[in-house]
């Protein structure tokens, strides 16, 4: 669980805030200068001006969205108003660019007047593609998104409303079809009659439910005509003339029950009660209205779907807005109509009884998800989503009558599936994979306030369990001051550990003819590093990370002296990944050797196929030099081709080539026309530098200039995991290495 300081870290540290803008187009010159501005600029202003139609073309307006609130209805912290709901929206822009490459400008208005809303947003339609209404109470949200929809001519959603409701309504079409139920006879109960509650109920009924099959509850019970009450014009629609007064009177043979109000207000006497294989979405979060173990302990025949990830059938809405709104705006859509929603509902549906790829069950620390009980909707890292849900979503808008733009929708759907790579997810492959088997992790340096945090977060996201060593007083002292929490956390201080003198003993048997004598053997295991990498050789931890406090040769020498390389392997060496927005890069040797034999050039390009691998990338392998294939014969870049040679005999499995220049990598139409003979058909992803100094100098000129994110240095070959953590390296950044080093342990 995070902690407050940690949230107030994450959005105060470096720039405030979690968004920025980017200009997409070169300001470097005069030329770029006079171009963007003035007088440049007047040109594609006078074209639109003679056709409004090419603001689409020449501005932004076809990729941004606006995010508007007032903050009366802000997750569930209610009325904060909109200054303090702005987290929340930058949150959502954050969402829409990272699933869909939407930008989004978040407007919080300082107003409850629902008329001053609907005007800004009317205002402001020459500026958007579409608009998102967010955390906007009812009922008052419904009559902003009528009137807009009713005056305007670009997309507007209200995602409170018309998320929950997709979402769930994938999962209802995919539960009815593995009980055998028709969708037109089953009895569904709704409790909580806001917005998402009335949206659900309406786009049900447009699935096929009956309007007269439903009862609706709201913090009174069910809305039942005679109760006394002044509903106002959305409730009045689901009032029903009924002898049930409860939620337990509601739910007696029901067959759905459809939960978006507060936390426990099912009990398991009610599941019991109702029809067989009951569908029970309880979607109130964070905790819903029956928990998830105590439903499937009442009921065995259940299908059960929450908002929490921790269990299956995860309701989430980043599931529905970015994807529709990518599907509209790529048509210039007028509207988000009925059909574009059941289009979105229909793609996520069958996108669920696919065949789901094996880096997606990864990515949440299972071998497999399978339709069935407890997968009955996709999960938010199935990059497929963005494919089928988008491309329905415009394929509703054309044949609907709403998009102002036709497309082909195949070569849409190859479009998409190039604006969001696997880059931005790698890491959450990772991660997910370390939580699949965590594994104790060293860290010797445990008197950083940063090797703490990231500690704590490691414990609580279930990651590894975390060992830090140092000072017991000194690490209390440092963990107060920063309000950081060590439950989770183990902590030792070498200095009173009885396990120095065994230790210093096995140290001593390792190294005892190379000059180490006991006495100095016991003298070193005051060293934290040298005490953690001999509690990882004597097998009290699966992995040490080191260095944020100390030089590289610090962390380095210990794990050299102590660790035994992998079989076939004879020199350390070392490698980063390199992540770019929609690729990744394996860069290696960019930390160890200086100037490798053509040898350890192989081994060093076999040894970073099998971490690519690790990272679910099929790597493919340029061995870089200043030459392409002979084309400039001397030692250095024959050394390259040799190694090749070494390469492509010992491991004849991998995708390899070289010697081969960087761009030449890069570019497969090139190798196609002039190097057909060439093993690489698509660019590499996997780069062998011939040096020390090339390989350093690439990855930090484009981690600096270029922009990726270096996660590294990943030590390979040795045959226990020891990573160097570089000084400059963030708390998430440890994190990231954490996971890497405790999938590391769990191929050891």
């Amino acid at each position: 669980m995070i902690t407050k300081q940690q949230a107030l870290d994450y959005h105060s540290r470096g720039k405030p805030g979690k968004v920025e803008i980017n200009p997409t187009k070169p300001c470097m010159t005069q030329l770029d200068l006079s171009l963007a501005y003035t007088p440049g600029v007047a040109q594609p202003c006078l074209e639109i001006k003679e056709n409004p139609a090419d603001v689409y073309k020449y501005t932004a307006k076809g990729n941004l969205v606006a995010v508007v609130t007032n903050g009366t209805a802000v997750l569930g912290l209610g009325d904060i108003g909109a200054a303090a709901g702005k987290p929340v929206m930058e949150g959502k822009g954050v969402l829409f660019k990272r699933f869909a490459d939407i930008d989004v400008f978040d407007i919080e208005l300082n107003t409850t007047d629902p008329e001053e809303i609907i005007k800004c947003c009317q205002l402001l339609e020459p500026t958007f593609g579409g608009i998102n209404l967010e955390d906007i109470k009812a009922p008052e949200c419904f009559h902003i998104e009528e009137t807009l929809k009713a005056t305007t001519n670009i997309p507007v959603f209200h995602d409170d409303q018309h998320g929950t409701a997709i979402i769930s309504g994938a999962a209802l079409l995919n539960a009815l079809e593995l009980v055998k139920k028709d969708i037109s006879e089953i009895k569904v109960v709704y409790a909580g009659a806001g917005a998402a509650g009335i949206a659900c109920a309406k786009l049900y009924c447009t699935l096929g439910v009956k309007p007269e099959n439903i009862l609706m509850t709201d913090s009174k019970g069910v809305m039942y005509e005679g109760r006394g009450d002044e509903f106002n014009k959305y409730k009045a629609e689901f009032v029903r003339k009924t002898s049930a007064h409860t939620l337990a009177d509601a739910l007696k043979d029901a067959d759905v029950f459809v939960g978006v109000s507060v936390a426990n207000t099912v009990t398991q006497e009610m599941v019991k009660s109702m029809a067989r294989n009951p569908i029970i979405f309880a979607m109130a979060n964070p905790d819903p209205e029956i928990t998830y173990p105590d439903a499937v302990a009442a009921r065995k025949d259940i299908i059960m779907a929450t908002g929490r990830s921790d269990f299956p059938n995860q309701v989430n809405n980043v599931l529905g807005f970015p994807f529709i709104f990518r599907g509209a705006l790529d048509v210039h859509a007028t509207a988000i109509n009925d059909e574009m929603k059941i289009a979105a509902v229909q793609a996520l549906a069958n996108l669920a009884k696919e065949d789901v790829p094996d880096e997606v069950a990864q990515a949440y620390g299972v071998d497999y998800f399978k339709f069935g009980r407890e997968y009955i909707i996709p999960k938010p890292f199935d990059h497929r989503v963005l494919t089928w849900e988008s491309a329905a979503v415009a394929k509703a808008a054309m044949d609907s009558g709403v998009a102002q733009k036709q497309i082909d929708i195949e070569e849409y759907k190859t479009q998409l599936s190039g604006r969001i790579g696997r880059g931005r997810i790698i890491m959450s492959v990772i991660t997910d994979k370390a939580k699949k088997s965590p594994k104790k992790i060293v860290f010797p340096e445990g008197e950083s306030t940063r090797i703490l945090r990231a500690a704590h977060i490691i414990a609580s996201e279930g990651i590894g369990t975390p060992i830090v060593l140092g000072n017991k007083y000194k690490i209390l002292e440092i963990a107060d001051e920063g309000e950081i929490d060590l439950i989770g956390l183990e902590v030792i201080d070498p200095n009173e550990s009885p396990k120095r003198e065994v230790y210093a003993e096995r140290f001593f048997q390792k190294r005892c003819r190379r000059g180490i004598t006991i006495d100095k053997a016991q003298a070193m295991m005051y060293d934290r590093t040298y005490f953690g990498i001999m509690a990882l050789e004597m097998g009290d931890c699966d992995a040490v990370l080191s260095g944020v406090t100390s030089e590289y040769p610090a962390t380095m020498r210990p794990a050299l002296q102590i660790i035994d390389l992998n079989p076939g392997i004879t020199r350390v060496s070392g490698l980063y990944a390199m992540i770019d927005r929609d690729k990744v890069y394996m860069f290696a040797d960019t930390t160890v050797n200086i100037n490798p034999t053509e040898d350890e050039l192989a081994e060093i390009a076999i040894s970073a196929s099998r971490v690519a691998k690790a990272f679910n990338i099929e790597p493919r392998i340029a061995m870089l030099s200043f030459s392409n294939f002979g084309s400039a014969r001397y030692p250095e870049s024959e050394k390259v081709a040799r190694a090749t040679e070494i390469v492509m005999r010992k491991a004849p499995d991998l995708i390899v080539d070289g010697e081969m220049q960087a761009d030449t990598a890069l570019m497969p139409e090139y190798i196609k026309r002039y190097f057909p003979f060439s093993h690489l058909k698509e660019p590499a992803n996997v780069f062998i530098f011939p040096e020390l100094n090339s390989g350093n100098i690439a990855y930090k000129l484009l981690q600096r200039i270029g922009g990726l994110t270096a996660v590294g240095p990943i030590l390979m070959g040795l045959s226990k995991p020891v990573h160097v953590l570089h000084r400059t390296l963030d708390v998430n950044q440890i994190v990231d290495m954490a996971a890497i080093a405790v999938v590391d342990a769990q191929s050891s």
